[in-house]
């Protein structure tokens, strides 16, 4: 795996010559952020060596290198998904190699199931904890040394002072925000009710089918994190209706504007 994320690395750097200072995963109907990076480079996934390519419908596929509130970031246009069929080790690919181009923060984005009776659709939900429900762990395998150690500590994944900040933003700007536990699990089917209360039984605050294993790495690489749910559909009980992956994207897209700024805001602070 060390020799793919370095060729990877040094492709990337030799079409861009760019050190990016913040790695961004835009997640489902969460590319508009995309628009507010001034763009330097941008390569196709389907060009960069050892690359997934993302299948789902709302994730276009790019890597995006550029400026966003002063800094330098490279953004995932289009994230994988373990349902997609690749392994997690191919699903978390990108940010081993975002690791090797320099990055110093990781700023993940996703659509959610809300679970919490307190959570509204449409509410953004700052993510300080999670629990996993992949069958498969990313760091399955071989470890190498040079990524981080064989066991890691996960008290403290998600980064204190990013979430402190992004709720002084918030509140200077009226914006409303809430955090919780983010439950990650295969898909792709959306939840039935049984599943959940059993999912909220655990503990988790919001559902989804992304963003732990791409923590997880980059927490096992020592990389500071900021992750945020959009909810975007609701798992309370006599709340639950029926979804589609569209109404997720349009409802995701509504939210989006007080999301991309708090991110904006935050980028600029570091």
């Amino acid at each position: 795996m060390l020799g793919k994320i370095k060729q990877t690395k040094d492709y990337i750097q030799q079409k861009t010559n760019f050190d990016p200072e913040v790695g961004i995963i835009l997640g489902t109907g969460l590319g508009g952020l995309a628009d507010e990076i001034k763009i330097e480079h941008e390569l196709e996934y389907s060009e960069i060596p050892n690359f997934p390519i993302s299948t789902v419908e709302g994730h276009s596929g790019k890597l995006l290198f550029g400026t966003l509130a002063g800094k330098k970031v490279v953004a995932l246009k289009g994230r994988f998904h373990y349902y997609e069929g690749y392994s997690m080790q191919e699903v978390t690919f990108p940010v081993r190699v975002f690791k090797f181009l320099g990055i110093k923060t990781l700023i993940v984005s996703n659509a959610a199931g809300g679970m919490n009776p307190d959570f509204k659709v449409g509410d953004i939900m700052i993510i300080n904890d999670h629990i996993h429900l992949f069958p498969e762990h990313p760091l399955r395998g071989k470890n190498y040394p040079e990524l981080g150690p064989r066991f890691p500590d996960m008290s403290a994944v998600y980064n204190q002072n990013y979430i402190k900040k992004a709720f002084e933003i918030a509140k200077e700007r009226g914006i409303k925000l809430q955090q919780g536990i983010y439950a990650g699990i295969q898909g792709p089917t959306f939840e039935t009710p049984a599943e959940y209360k059993y999912i909220r039984t655990l503990g988790a605050d919001a559902v989804g089918m992304s963003t732990v294993p791409e923590t997880t790495v980059a927490h096992h690489m020592s990389i500071p994190i900021f992750a945020v749910s959009i909810i975007t559909d609701s798992g309370v009980p006599g709340e639950i209706v029926e979804i589609t992956h569209k109404e997720v994207q349009e409802v995701a897209q509504k939210a989006e504007p007080n999301m991309t700024l708090i991110i904006k805001e935050l980028v600029r602070s570091l």
